[in-house]
């Protein structure tokens, strides 16, 4: 399954703007350790309501789950996961109704 993860850093966590290399990969080594079946896709640093957007495939809604608290333990302020259906498999589905 695709999912995207958007996430809003907390004020504070967004003023340390030289750290966030750091931080990013640090992020992305407990995921890695926690989740190691998420194969990651692509990372988006974002200017608007959210920080940064992940995209990256998971067997289920609970490693998303997983992805997302780590994420909140790490200092976003927000993270939400959605479910991301590939076009085509949206057209069958509008078969379908």
């Amino acid at each position: 399954m695709t999912f995207i993860l958007m996430t809003k850093l907390t004020p504070e966590v967004s003023k340390q703007v030289k750290n966030r290399a750091s931080a990013g990969r640090d992020w992305l080594e407990q995921v890695k350790d926690k989740c190691p079946e998420v194969k990651f896709i692509s990372h988006y640093a974002l200017l608007g309501e959210f920080d940064f957007m992940d995209i990256y495939e998971a067997p289920d809604e609970k490693t998303a789950a997983k992805v997302s608290m780590i994420s909140s333990i790490n200092g976003a302020f927000e993270s939400q996961s959605w479910t991301a259906i590939p076009y085509k498999d949206f057209l069958k589905l509008t078969k379908e109704v």
